[in-house]
């Protein structure tokens, strides 16, 4: 007989038989609880393990296999799983030489946007570079990044050197009659140098390189007609020069040779000094016919031709303001002679 039997007044859940039922009772009730039908695998007893992890997002998904290039993509799966791109040499200076293509023609593009801009507003004049305090200010507004198309900034900049190297030959055209004054008392070469140096040197910047530097600016054929006249002079004056005429002026072939007939240290010193003159006068020689080719084949190509020119050259002479108002003048005392005559 049980306790239950013993006393049928005690208390009936203090059972061991009925505390073991409601024990097993209640742990079927939490498995229906976590019981999922539509999983293939059941969980059970994982709600406490769930709740006790963190929620993690996956930081490094992998790569598409293309993209929006086409461009195939390396994914390498390390020991971890996670996925490295690797992208090859050969792409990255592809895209390297993309970038900076685009940034030429950005820096290209804002240069025509400032000459567009800087053309209709008045600049201050650069050239030649001279500090304010100076006596005399500078004349020109010379800028080839800015003025200058960039397919001909190349050809610009190498007239402008070349323009450069000449007035330096003919500094050194100067101390070359200096030396040869104090050694051998000869004058002509100093006086005539230094007169040639005055006179040359601006000019040439005037005569030949501001007319190519505004036909390439402004695509003027008259320019262009101006420039091959003058540098083409400017080449015979060159080879002049290289040779040296005696009492000339300038040093060349010529007078090293004397100078190396006089014999002795001396001479010998100041005939390699009159041959570097005389060579350099050569190089520059060379050059003029260098540019002068190339500028005229650029010219040719583009379709322009002499009376091209001479139409552009009337046009622009006959919109300048003193022309017109000196034709206004003539034609208005033209009219008062002949209605004077008519009256008597």
């Amino acid at each position: 007989m049980s306790g239950f039997d013993e006393n049928p007044f005690g208390d009936p859940f203090g059972d061991p038989s009925i505390q073991q039922v409601a024990k097993n009772t209640a742990s079927n009730n939490q498995d229906l609880d976590n019981y999922d039908p539509f999983s293939q695998t059941p969980q059970l007893n994982n709600s406490t393990s769930a709740a006790n992890q963190p929620a993690t997002l996956e930081t490094n998904p992998k790569l598409p296999a293309y993209s929006a290039s086409g461009q195939q993509y390396q994914v390498n799966e390390s020991a971890n799983g996670s996925g490295v791109t690797q992208i090859s040499t050969a792409e990255l200076q592809r895209r390297q030489e993309e970038l900076e293509r685009k940034a030429a023609e950005l820096e290209r593009r804002e240069a025509e946007l400032l000459r567009n801009t800087n053309t209709n507003s008045i600049r201050r004049n650069n050239w030649p570079p001279l500090p304010d305090s100076f006596c005399v200010q500078p004349c020109f507004y010379h800028d080839i990044q800015i003025d200058i198309p960039s397919e001909f900034q190349s050809i610009v900049r190498k007239l402008y050197h070349l323009w450069i190297f000449y007035a330096c030959i003919m500094s050194a055209n100067i101390i070359g009659g200096l030396l040869l004054m104090l050694t051998q008392g000869i004058f002509v070469y100093f006086f005539l140098g230094l007169f040639y140096t005055v006179l040359f040197t601006p000019a040439s910047f005037l005569c030949w390189y501001r007319p190519a530097y505004k036909a390439f600016k402004d695509d003027s054929s008259a320019n262009f007609m101006l420039f091959f006249f003058v540098f083409f002079f400017q080449l015979i004056v060159m080879i002049v020069q290289t040779i040296g005429f005696p009492n000339g002026g300038t040093i060349g072939l010529l007078t090293a040779i004397g100078q190396f007939r006089e014999g002795g240290v001396k001479g010998t010193l100041l005939g390699l000094i009159c041959l570097s003159i005389a060579i350099s006068f050569g190089l520059a020689a060379a050059g003029n016919l260098l540019m002068l080719t190339k500028i005229h084949a650029i010219y040719r190509s583009s379709g322009a031709s002499m009376d091209k020119g001479m139409q552009e050259f009337q046009r622009e002479f006959f919109r300048n303001q003193t022309v017109q108002q000196a034709s206004a003048d003539l034609a208005r005392t033209a009219i008062s002679s002949e209605m004077g005559r008519n009256r008597y």
